[in-house]
This record gives structure tokens, sequence and C-alpha cells, in this order.
């Protein structure tokens, strides 16, 4: 019998966050899918210059490494606020274009997981896809930890639509500070037959043996 093929993931990183930084916080998980899956990670384009903004969404980094996000929420300062209506969304455009790369040049993909605004980039991106947008082909199924809606310059509206039939596993954790929970559940309400798993801790992506085994049950169905 042929070995099964580990189904192939672009993981999202979050706000403030570097591509290596990433792969360590993604680390365990990546340890547990061993076999199953591959998540190639990756960073927003933006260089954060302005360092005097929220704490990064993975915790402090080492000085040496380059912070990046996705897109920021004022003109002059690379600042990003989740949970406000932002004056612009500055360097959106941009981030789709990073994104529409990896697909194009490090693909193909299976699913797509994002954490916290790659998250809401992730649920974007599928938005346009399944508008129509040839730049996004609509992956197999779609992965979002301390997900939520995006909002500004009628990106939150796209999202909003719905419903989505794509499947998709939303992962939040009850004590989160950064993305309340409620946040979460307001995407997950967008996607048909959604699966949710909640966990007892706060803004990180976890991988403990209760989460893994629901990873397992969740992309197991996509097996090959």
């Amino acid at each position: 019998m042929a070995a099964q093929r580990p189904l192939r993931v672009l993981c999202l990183a979050g706000f403030r966050q570097s591509e290596r930084g990433f792969r360590e916080k993604t680390g365990a998980l990546r340890k547990a899918l061993r076999g199953r899956a591959e998540l190639v990670c990756l960073s927003g384009p933006h260089p954060i210059v302005d360092a005097t903004g929220p704490l990064p969404e993975s915790g402090p980094c080492p000085p040496e490494e380059q912070l990046r996000g996705w897109w920021f929420s004022e003109q002059e300062t690379d600042v990003f606020f989740a949970l406000r209506e932002p004056t612009v969304c500055r360097g959106l455009e941009e981030a789709l274009g990073t994104v529409a790369q990896a697909l194009n040049t490090l693909g193909p993909f299976d699913g797509l997981l994002g954490f916290s605004q790659g998250a809401a980039l992730a649920a974007f991106v599928c938005a346009l896809g399944q508008a129509g947008d040839p730049r996004f082909p609509l992956p197999r199924f779609i992965i979002l930890v301390s997900g939520f809606c995006p909002r500004g310059l009628g990106v939150r509206e796209s999202i909003l639509q719905g419903p989505f039939s794509l499947p998709s596993l939303h992962v939040f954790g009850d004590t989160d500070q950064v993305i309340p929970r409620q946040e979460s559940m307001q995407l997950a309400s967008r996607f048909t037959g959604s699966v949710t798993l909640t966990h007892s801790g706060g803004h990180f992506i976890p991988a403990a043996a209760p989460q893994r085994q629901a990873y397992f049950k969740f992309l197991d169905q996509f097996a090959e």
C-alpha cells in the first residue's frame, strides 16, 4: 500500500511576528502533525518600524528578529487594532499579493491555517476565492486560530456576507485577552458546518494532547 501523502498547509503568522518566530511557535503542532501535514509558514510583507505599538501577538521576540505585519490600522504608525474600526487598512493589497504569490510559487496547498491577524486574512482570502478571485483558488479546508472578522473598508462586510461552505476548524482560548472568544465565535458562525476547538488558555496555537486529537480528526478526513 502506498504511503499516505502529507497534507500541505500554508500558515499565515500573526501581527508583529517574524517568520522564524512563527515557526518556533508552531513547532509543537508541526511535530504533532508530522506525517499528516506539512506546515509552510509565512509572515506579513510589511516590516514594523514603529516599535511603540502593542506587544507581538506571540509575546516578546529577540531584538534581532524583524517583526512583520499584514496590514496596519493607521496611516502614519505601524499599529494594528483588531477590535477597533480602523481609519485605513494600509498595506492590505500588498498582503493579498504576498499570499497569492506564495500560493502560486510554493503550492499547491491543501489548506490554509491562520493565527490572529493571519486568521482574519486567511478568512478574507477564502471570501475572495469564493467570490471568484482567480488569485485565490479555494483550499480544501481552513484552520483559524484566534480568528476574527476584520474591520474596515468593506473587508468586514465581505467576510460577514457568508455563508462559506469551506470545511473549517476554529481554535480559540477561553482566556484570550487579545481576541476575545466571542470574536472567534462570530467568525466561525459564517462557515457552514464549522468545527470549534476551545482550550482554557490564551492567545496561542495549542498543541497539547486534547487538541492534537481534534486536529487529527479534522485533518484525517482530507487524507489521500
